[in-house]
């Protein structure tokens, strides 16, 4: 099933319709992306910063942060292959199973599409798993959602780089 940001929130409006809710007039300024509101230009800004800020909580240890900035529904596949969800992916981080050390983002694009934006780069990732210190050196790309919370990371796919030899 694909994910579709304005379907999600056309369940959320038909919700708070049957709460009793639905004499409060629902606009399209209140909807961001119901209506295609999302620029262009501030969408990329927006994106920029939140992915920025994401990897600052990753660096940090900072959880409550990290959460905020990962949809409820992210697939998060690893070089590895490994594919956690959002609790597992967290839980992974809280129990010091994964720690990033250091992350390094070159050749980035974000590329918008309404209130989605699709975001891809190169990583150097300096990270300890289960104690071991590894680095990591990858391609990804994620994908960004506007809702109700504001931008999340809803995917995440890295594809590792070869050593040279």
């Amino acid at each position: 099933m694909q994910y579709n940001p304005r379907e999600r929130k056309m369940k959320m409006v038909r919700r708070v319709w049957k709460a009793g809710c639905g004499a409060v007039l629902l606009s399209a300024a209140m909807l961001p992306g119901l209506s295609g509101a999302c620029e262009p230009d501030q969408v990329v800004a927006d994106v920029t910063a939140a992915d920025a800020a994401r990897y600052r909580a990753m660096e940090a240890g900072d959880i409550p942060t990290l959460a905020r900035y990962l949809g409820d529904d992210l697939i998060y596949t690893h070089s590895s292959a490994l594919v956690d969800s959002k609790s597992t992916y967290i839980d992974s981080l809280r129990s010091g199973k994964v720690v990033y050390k250091q992350t390094r983002r070159s050749d980035l694009r974000v590329s918008p599409y309404g209130c989605t934006a699709v975001v891809t780069g190169r990583g150097d990732f300096g990270v300890s798993i289960e104690g071991k210190d590894v680095d990591v050196q990858l391609r990804f790309t994620n994908v960004w959602v506007k809702n109700p919370e504001g931008w999340q990371m809803v995917a995440w796919e890295a594809t590792r780089i070869p050593p040279k030899p």
